[in-house]
């Protein structure tokens, strides 16, 4: 099904351009997913620890599965530039602008957006190129705009990116598949990676069609369904759907084990010189250090890859350090803020 509109895609220019969006969307989830993470008491919440840290692992995978296909279409990804990191509350880039992406500590609400974020699209759900109301219709408007210009201009002349600029698994090391892009059928097992792993296979599935690598024994959940286990404490199992939800093992998930983070910080509600803005400004030196890191991955060496990776345990333990930091309102503590710093402005 094709798609149409002020932002169809029918050209290279609109293909490129869409997947550009893509890694920003992908991106989009990193710094929420942290928040909820970091912010929990692992001692009380070892099982939540362990699903958001699983997702937060495999939204860097898609990431640069994004990528992965930006370059094969000869695009050039970006990630280091001001509007990467708008503040926050935000909308998903280009998407539903009633999703408000929000940094707030793991609780109910956290897993209310982040439910919203992974909602399977309806099996019936047409594509959707712009203003999506689900990820998994954002990303068949890709598909069918691949296999449009595929038809019309023949494979070789819309895969004309270097091979050298893939990331492969060689470079990142996470659960699922990391896919090299150089042809149609590779672009849509990537596509199709992404979105089973986010909303479960076929848009009516539980699972996500890869192995849970913590528990090798059974199935691993997609995304979406994970987050509902969180929030219904309870674990699917095999003949478990949608419709049914989950009826297996309970999950323990201690909603008072958690770090009290002021909801969507920023540097500037802190005095300069106080000890929360310089260890928040540090944290912002540091994520942007990441962008930069993954845009040099990205755009011809891959071996950065390695580094970006160790930047995110940098990086953790930078925002457990300031969820644990009062935030001087009596209440709450501080969190990190996710801003950005320009090129000149950094150590």
């Amino acid at each position: 099904m094709e798609t149409t509109g002020a932002h169809a895609i029918v050209t290279l220019d609109d293909l490129r351009r869409h997947l550009q969006w893509a890694i920003e969307l992908e991106h989009a989830t990193i710094p929420p997913y942290m928040c909820a993470l970091y912010s929990l008491d692992t001692d009380r919440n070892a099982e939540a620890a362990q699903v958001i840290g699983t997702v937060l692992g495999e939204e860097m995978l898609h990431l640069a599965l994004a990528a992965n296909l930006l370059n094969a279409v000869g695009g050039t990804p970006k990630l280091d530039f001001p509007e990467f990191l708008p503040p926050h509350p935000r909308p998903l880039p280009h998407g539903d602008r009633s999703i408000q992406v929000q940094l707030v500590p793991f609780g109910a609400e956290a897993l209310d957006v982040f439910l919203r974020i992974e909602q399977p699209a309806p099996a019936e759900a047409p594509p959707q190129s712009d203003e999506y109301q689900t990820i998994g219709q954002f990303y068949a408007a890709i598909g069918a705009g691949l296999q449009t210009l595929c038809d019309q201009l023949g494979e070789a002349a819309v895969f004309t990116g270097e091979s050298g600029r893939q990331i492969e698994t060689a470079h990142l090391h996470s659960a699922g598949q990391i896919i090299a892009v150089h042809d149609l059928k590779t672009a849509l097992a990537a596509l199709a990676e992404i979105v089973e792993q986010g909303e479960g296979a076929a848009r009516t599935d539980v699972w996500d069609g890869n192995v849970d690598v913590f528990h090798p024994e059974r199935d691993e959940v997609a995304h979406y369904f994970r987050f509902q286990e969180l929030r219904l404490g309870r674990r699917y199992q095999p003949g478990d759907t949608p419709r049914s939800g989950p009826t297996g093992e309970a999950i323990a998930v201690d909603f008072d084990g958690v770090l009290p983070m002021a909801p969507n910080p920023r540097v500037s509600d802190h005095p300069e010189g106080s000890a929360v803005r310089v260890a928040q400004e540090q944290f912002n030196q540091n994520y942007c250090l990441l962008l930069y890191l993954l845009e040099q991955a990205f755009n011809g060496s891959p071996g950065d890859m390695k580094d970006a990776v160790g930047m995110m345990f940098q990086l953790r333990t930078q925002a457990k350090a300031l969820m644990k930091m009062p935030s001087g309102d009596g209440r709450t503590n501080a969190g990190p803020t996710f801003e950005y710093v320009p090129i000149e402005q950094r150590n």
